[in-house]
């Protein structure tokens, strides 16, 4: 099957529309209260696709098992738990700079977990990714410091969760349907995120105001947005898979421009404009060159 890149950054692109939709929600009600409600919109939705769900978690290996229980409480509850505890202990700047290291993360485990190699060529691609999400990050690109410990740690976490998330979809997308790891993502991480409300003492209910806004939330970059990333996943190593996942605050960048009234420095769009190119290049390169810049055991062995 063909490399699907691409498809991994439109679903990156779905989550830019995070921003758009929870930024309401935020000023409403504590993220805790937003990310139970998300996973429990998108299980009620899934609830005819959960038996079959459930039987093949049943039916998986212990490796797949604790793979999709990582994933769905790690990944989906505790990583944005620490994320959102990062901003609270911190200065804003912070976590969103430690958060740019996930690709490093994900290549180390992708490389332990799933034997992924990277070639040099790789870095043609990462780093200038890498730095265009700095500069799009930050008005100022220079102007930057680690204020407290405590902060940098939780983002470190947070960044190290999301990045294994990525390397562990790959691991059982590949033997499993996208739509059965999309619901037991959900499914897993609804408990989770109950837990994660208890601990912080946040409310359950919510207003019949805030509706509709969690049920868009839920569906679009929730959904929506991880049922393309995992149909992705399927062909796509997971270090070619973080690089795309950087489409994210690209499309963010634009809908804050567009829609919420912001504006970019003129280092911001070229950092945007470095981020389209080096996952458009990443994908072109991975479909028409005979050696991939990432390397899969399988990709090895065909060559050999």
């Amino acid at each position: 099957m063909r490399d699907r890149t691409w498809l991994v950054a439109c679903a990156a692109a779905l989550w830019g529309t995070d921003g758009l939709l929870r930024k309401p929600l935020a000023d409403a009600l504590p993220p805790a209260t937003v990310v139970f409600w998300e996973h429990l919109i998108v299980v009620l939705l899934l609830l005819p696709w959960l038996p079959a769900a459930l039987r093949a978690f049943a039916a998986s290996t212990a490796r797949q098992k604790a793979a999709l229980v990582a994933i769905g409480i790690g990944a989906s509850a505790v990583a944005t738990a620490m994320f959102t505890a990062a901003f609270k202990l911190g200065d804003p700047v912070t976590p969103l700079v430690l958060q740019k290291l996930q690709p490093v993360f994900a290549v180390l485990a992708a490389f332990f977990f799933l034997g992924e190699r990277v070639r040099w060529t790789y870095a043609a691609f990462a780093v200038p990714a890498l730095l265009g999400a700095w500069l799009l990050s930050f008005p100022d690109p220079a102007q930057f410091r680690v204020s407290a410990l405590s902060s940098a740690l939780l983002a470190l976490g947070a960044a190290a969760l999301w990045a294994g998330g990525t390397v562990l979809g790959r691991l059982v997308s590949t033997e499993m349907s996208p739509m059965h790891v999309t619901t037991l993502r959900f499914a897993i991480g609804l408990p989770a995120s109950a837990v994660v409300v208890g601990v912080q003492g946040a409310p359950v209910l919510v207003g019949v105001d805030n509706a509709f806004g969690l049920v868009l939330l839920a569906v679009i970059p929730g959904l929506l947005a991880l049922r393309l990333y995992y149909l992705g996943l399927q062909t796509t190593p997971a270090s070619r898979a973080t690089l795309a996942e950087l489409a994210f605050p690209a499309t963010a960048a634009l809908i804050g421009v567009g829609l919420l009234g912001t504006s970019l420095t003129a280092t911001q769009w070229i950092g945007f404009a470095v981020i389209v190119g080096a996952v458009t290049l990443l994908s072109w390169h991975e479909r028409v060159r005979k050696a991939p810049a990432v390397q899969t055991p399988t990709s090895r062995a065909s060559r050999s």
